[in-house]
């Protein structure tokens, strides 16, 4: 069956499922009693909720809002995998071919942020070099 949802075509939403996916079976093997088990369980699963449904809101402004839920949501499971990490409760390896999946995700969600808002990105130009000195004069002078 092909995608009838717009949002199963974003590569940030495949990308997000891909991470869900992925961190299962590590959220299952948790102690049911650890708050970085339900946050990065919780977490994960708000990535791809607020990609769908962000990505069916009409204003660009409702769709950003949920966008960065999203993107939030990632940040949100890479510091769960940095705090496992720190309790001695998953390996640095592991974690970090996650956050690699979160990256992509973050940064895919960034695009289409910057995409909908409507920010205007220009290289950083050197004001300095073509400067001009403008002198007013005093009026009382």
């Amino acid at each position: 069956m092909s995608s009838p949802f717009d949002h199963e075509k974003l590569r940030a939403y495949q990308r997000a499922l891909e991470f869900v996916s992925w961190v299962g079976p590590i959220v299952e093997e948790l102690p049911a009693k650890l708050a970085a088990r339900d946050q990065l369980d919780r977490a994960s699963t708000s990535i791809v909720l607020n990609i769908a449904e962000g990505n069916g809101k009409r204003s660009s402004v409702d769709r950003c809002r949920y966008l960065d839920i999203a993107r939030g949501s990632a940040l949100e499971c890479a510091a769960c995998l940095d705090v496992l990490v720190a309790r001695g409760r998953l390996s640095a390896e592991i974690a970090d071919s996650g956050k690699e999946v979160l990256v992509g995700v973050v940064s895919m969600i960034a695009g289409l942020i910057a995409r909908f808002s409507g920010e205007a990105q220009e290289d950083q130009a050197d004001y300095e070099a073509g400067a001009r000195v403008v002198r007013f004069e005093n009026e009382n002078d």
